[in-house]
């Protein structure tokens, strides 16, 4: 198995060079580039470029920037601040209302900002002083921040789930319509521990007195702020789901909308405009040198011949095609324990697509389940990224110990949705097949 080989030498390759502290598309364009050299010789650069140049001229990623940029609006402008506040009056005296709060916060902010740990980091810093202030326990305070991440993934409009789609060729319209009831689902799981949880045991999440606004300036709030921005994602969806609009052109309708509220507010102004542009085009940057370079491993593999002889090894050996997806699930467990999302999408769509296709599973339900693996590797004790990023922005009286065993609830919430997924694939695949 001289493919085997290779293709543990690839990998290693590529994981030692991410572990180097090279950031990920720079770590990317140097393995293609030794890559080429290695299979192709000095005739492979000039193939490198073109497949380079080619991966960023696709139409189906033209939605990641204007999804970026329809957020970035949502953030500078503080619009997505007004919804977060319109659900905190609402919540009222609800058991474990902060750690509820903080998953709506949560899902808003790594909707705009794409990454889970930029969010986890972001909401560490601003939610755990009020909460430990309000009494609540270590479960409850740093649970709900870390747990949020599965969450974010999957529910739409999602900038990852559009970049997974672009690297697995999967329909990204699809794909965004297949994470609504997942992405209902855990929602589901996480508020029903929280709420059980705090409901059965008060002193997790000591209740406290409430200036609650009157019922009609609760509702005056919700229509002035939250209505317009689920109108607009609302009108997002559905236009990609009713076959409108292309996912690109959904997320032209979102942005343009978007700028339209935002001088509806009065806060259309240049600070505005020049904090959204510059931040819009800094993560859109990343994300498209991350693409290109991901595209140029896959041919790397192709050339080498490791993604025919993998998918031919598998489709023909005698193991059900079952434990070859927890294989894939637990290998994406591993590597997330040291990498961050996008990363691990670029190792491993290349190598699991053909073997998925190949076993004949539904690309949208692999999909979904892949987003909401990642997110649980990346929150696994002892090595999980988002662990570290806590400890770090936590008071020092919470141990590492402690975190790990916040987490651990919430994991076991993700891993019921990836089994009710996997046994009930129609939670995925029932709206993106009624677009077809």
């Amino acid at each position: 198995m001289v493919w085997g080989i290779t293709l543990a030498v690839i990998l290693a390759v590529l994981i030692v060079i991410f572990l180097s502290g090279i950031p990920v598309a720079f770590a990317f364009l140097l393995f293609n580039l030794l890559g080429v050299m290695y299979f192709m010789g000095g005739a492979g650069i000039e193939q490198l470029i073109v497949s380079m140049f080619s991966s960023l001229t696709k139409f189906q990623i033209a939605p990641v920037p204007l999804f970026i940029f329809m957020g970035t609006i949502m953030f500078y402008s503080g619009m997505a601040q007004k919804v977060i506040d319109v659900m905190d009056n609402w919540l009222g005296r609800m058991p474990g209302r902060l750690s509820v709060l903080t998953l709506g916060a949560g899902t808003a902010f790594a909707t705009l900002s794409g990454s889970t740990l930029a969010t986890s980091g972001t909401l560490g810093t601003l939610m755990i002083p009020d909460m430990e202030r309000r009494g609540y326990s270590i479960p409850m305070t740093v649970g709900p921040i870390m747990g949020v991440g599965g969450l974010a993934m999957i529910i739409p409009p999602s900038n990852l789930a559009v970049i997974l789609g672009s690297l697995g060729k999967i329909s990204i319209g699809e794909l965004l319509i297949g994470g609504i009831l997942p992405g209902l689902l855990i929602a589901g799981l996480y508020v029903s521990y929280i709420i059980g949880r705090c409901y059965f045991q008060p002193s997790m999440a000591p209740s406290y007195s409430l200036d609650k606004p009157p019922v009609a300036e609760r509702l005056k709030s919700t229509l002035k702020y939250a209505l317009p921005l689920i109108f607009i994602i609302v009108a997002v969806l559905g236009s990609i789901f009713f076959g409108v609009a292309t996912p690109t052109e959904a997320a032209a309708l979102g942005a343009m909308t978007s700028l339209i509220l935002c001088a509806a507010y009065g806060k259309l102004n240049l600070k505005t405009m020049s904090d959204s542009s510059l931040s819009a085009v800094k993560i859109t940057t990343m994300i498209f040198m991350i693409i290109a370079g991901s595209m140029a491993f896959s041919q790397i593999l192709s050339f080498s011949g490791v993604s025919r002889e993998l998918t031919q090894f598998i489709t023909r050996a005698e193991i059900s095609p079952m434990l070859i997806l927890i294989g894939m699930m637990l290998t994406t467990l591993v590597l997330g324990t040291f990498m961050e999302q996008i990363a691990i999408m670029m190792i491993t769509l290349p190598i699991y697509m053909p073997v998925i296709r190949a076993l004949g599973f539904n690309d949208v339900w692999f999909g979904i389940l892949m987003l909401i693996n990642i997110e649980v590797a990346l929150t696994t004790p002892p090595f999980g990224m988002i662990c570290f990023i806590m400890k770090g922005v936590t008071p020092k009286h919470i141990t590492l110990t402690a975190i790990y065993r916040a987490t651990i609830p919430f994991i076991l919430c993700d891993i019921i949705a990836i089994i009710l997924i996997i046994l009930f694939p129609a939670i995925v695949t029932f709206l993106p097949d009624l677009m077809r």
